[in-house]
């Protein structure tokens, strides 16, 4: 229910960006939490903070032009939404993929914003990318897509201003051919303009692994202030990317067992558990379909063109994919297998109409811009590493990571009590992430 006050500020956003439906949604989620703020703070909406958080402070969009292998010319779409920097530069990753838009782009900016605000740490919220499909591409053209890409991006980036990351289809290797021509470009070694760098060249320790580190994290303090652990727990993971694979290897480490992961192809069932190094080697090393992992599995894993991995019973579900995947029907065969904890490892992954269900049933649900808010707090920390000229332990930079999830889930937790919802981690997250971020925007006045 969208409080009376907030609706015509939703229905504006939508009349003002028509067809960005991923968008619409993202800010129907935020601004369905935010009545009870209005009514505790009329200040905000004098100043109109909610109308001026939906407007990005601004929106680029720039021709990609590349050659491939064969000497074929390829035409794409680059994008950079530059959101809101109340708290800091803007801060948020790049994705190559097809399904690139701008709607895409907004959703995920704008997730950005609060999820950044959580963390607690000084960054704003930014997100970019494009309509590039690097799969079944070369290195070779890969590369130049990224140096294309960067030589219009460079104009708008800086570690006091703009610094991206890596999101889907944007991993180490595309990171270090986008360093490498803004380094040629700028004739500056700015360490602190990228993040999710390799150690040996300014990345932190940690970083590859935050995101699934961080969502398992974040579920652990959930179960544990609901009297519950990962012990002995079986748990299934969409995705088989960066997130998915750490967030398997965490759940091992505090004595859960996952049973499953998927691809855009199908999924993978293993009730011996995932095998990790195996899997690794499939995904990150010969990027393979999740299919071969089943067939060098042998007979105890077996692969399903197609179908839901939700439909595998299991007591954790963390969804690590993409946006969208888990749906109402998932979530009700989620319930009916005895799930009792979900957290979104993915941006979004879940529909409105299955978090839906997973409250009324009373299920542990994460959201995203708490639960997957690791990545990016261990790329402000590997920011703090560039600017000091230092270099971290991974014991040091995990436990920082593991003391900043285990702040988000404080704040999340204790502000949820406050506005009347005890467990409601979605209205926690929004109200919480909203308010360091309408404070910062309100003490700067009209910009």
């Amino acid at each position: 229910m969208i409080d009376e006050k907030i609706e015509p500020i939703l229905d504006e956003v939508v009349r003002r960006n028509p067809g960005e439906q991923e968008f619409h949604q993202a800010v129907h989620e935020v601004l369905g939490s935010l009545g009870p703020v209005l009514a505790k703070h009329p200040e905000l909406a004098e100043a109109k903070i909610i109308q001026r958080v939906c407007e990005p402070e601004r929106q680029i969009i720039f021709r990609v032009p590349w050659q491939d292998d064969r000497g074929e010319v390829h035409i794409n779409r680059g994008f950079r939404v530059e959101f809101n920097s109340a708290l800091g530069p803007y801060k948020g990753g790049l994705r190559f993929h097809p399904s690139v838009y701008l709607g895409i782009v907004k959703f995920l900016g704008f997730e950005q914003i609060f999820k950044n605000a959580l963390t607690g740490m000084p960054i704003g919220g930014g997100k970019g990318g494009a309509d590039f499909d690097p799969r079944d591409r070369s290195d070779d053209e890969i590369m130049r897509f990224c140096q294309s890409f960067m030589l219009e991006l460079f104009r708008h980036l800086g570690e006091y201003t703009d610094v991206p990351a890596g999101d889907i289809g944007v991993g180490g290797r595309e990171i270090g051919y986008l360093f490498g021509q803004y380094k040629r470009i700028t004739n500056r070694y700015e360490s602190g303009v990228i993040t999710g760098k390799d150690p040996s060249w300014g990345g932190s320790l940690v970083r590859k692994e935050a995101t699934g580190y961080g969502t398992v994290f974040f579920v652990q303090e959930a179960l544990k202030a609901a009297g519950k652990a990962f012990d002995g727990r079986t748990c299934v993971v969409s995705g088989s990317g960066n997130v998915a694979i750490y967030a398997i290897e965490k759940v091992h480490q505090l004595g859960g067992k996952v049973v499953a992961c998927s691809d855009s192809s199908g999924f993978v069932h293993d009730p011996d558990g995932i095998h990790l190094e195996l899997l690794q080697q499939v995904k990150e090393v010969e990027r393979l379909r999740i299919s071969a992992y089943a067939d060098r599995r042998g007979d105890s894993a077996r692969f399903v063109p197609g179908g839901s991995i939700w439909e595998i019973p299991c007591d954790v579900a963390l969804p690590c994919a993409t946006q969208n995947e888990l749906t109402r029907a998932d979530a009700v065969a989620l319930v009916r297998n005895g799930c009792i904890a979900v957290g979104e490892g993915a941006n979004m992954p879940c529909t409105p109409e299955a978090v839906r269900t997973f409250a009324e049933a009373g299920v542990l649900f994460g959201p995203g811009k708490a639960a997957n808010a690791g990545g990016v707090a261990t790329s402000a920390l590997e920011m703090q590493q560039n600017a000091s000229r230092d270099s971290w332990t991974f014991e040091r930079t995990e436990d920082r990571l593991a003391q900043i999830m285990a702040g988000i889930h404080e704040v999340c937790f204790e502000t949820a009590e406050e506005y009347g919802r005890p467990g409601d981690y979605v209205l926690g997250a929004n109200i919480a992430g909203f308010l360091r971020v309408a404070r910062a925007m309100a003490a700067h006045g009209l910009v």
